[in-house]
């Protein structure tokens, strides 16, 4: 029996994604440990990808991967997961977690939404990193305590906002950059998605933004802050 060659290069990749995984802010590396990781990313989806066979595209079969934002501050990370999955070529929703908090569940090729589960944490790891800078600011501690919970919440806001739009650019970025092979099988992959929810019966709807108030400086610092997240690119651990 011969052994397909796609299979020693999705361990491989799913050994590199497990090694991103564990070098997150959460379990005792730097916040630039974490970023310069995640600058890999990208780099291993593609090639992975090029590994596959359209065969194995149009069987192939979809997963789901849960993501729960750890710690008890709420996270505006929901702003970032559509850039997240798109950039993994998954879909996502917001679901509950087992303390009823918010979660969300990433759903593609098993390599993708290993990839996402990867990027979300990152993505978490850079806002609790933000945010702790933020707070240490000279003057931050001196405003009244509801100030400062508007503001922190205003700065993270603005963070993950401009980190989903950078993520937007870099997967803009990486699409203009494929040659024929490379978008064929990006639209492989999104038709075997589809497909997929299809069976599932799970339709999306557009939910309307929230309307929170927000203290304009605190947001712009929180979009200077999200504009160095930089997971797409070159340089990071091999």
């Amino acid at each position: 029996m011969t052994e397909s060659p796609v299979a020693p290069a999705a361990d491989a990749l799913h050994a590199r994604l497990r090694t991103l995984r564990a070098r997150t802010v959460a379990n005792g590396c730097t916040e630039a440990e974490a970023l310069a990781a995640a600058a890999k990313l990208a780099e291993l989806l593609d090639r992975h990808d090029l590994a596959l066979s359209d065969v194995e595209l149009e069987t192939g079969r979809c997963i789901e991967g849960r993501h729960e934002p750890r710690g008890r501050r709420k996270l505006p990370l929901e702003a970032c997961v559509p850039a997240i999955a798109a950039f993994c070529d998954c879909q996502a929703w917001r679901t509950r977690g087992a303390d009823g908090r918010p979660a969300f569940v990433f759903f593609g090729l098993p390599a993708d939404v290993e990839a996402a589960l990867v990027l979300a944490e990152l993505v978490e790891a850079a806002l609790r990193g933000g945010l702790g800078r933020y707070k240490t600011e000279p003057g931050r501690t001196r405003l009244p305590h509801r100030d400062r919970h508007v503001a922190y919440a205003s700065f993270m806001l603005g963070m993950a906002e401009a980190i989903a739009a950078r993520l937007d650019a870099l997967k803009r970025g990486r699409e203009s950059a494929r040659n024929g092979a490379g978008q064929q099988i990006v639209l492989l992959k999104a038709s075997l998605v589809e497909r997929e929810l299809a069976l599932l019966g799970i339709r999306f709807h557009t939910v309307g933004g929230s309307g929170r108030a927000v203290l304009a400086d605190a947001f712009q610092a929180g979009e200077k802050a999200g504009t160095s997240f930089r997971p797409g690119e070159r340089g990071g651990p091999r």
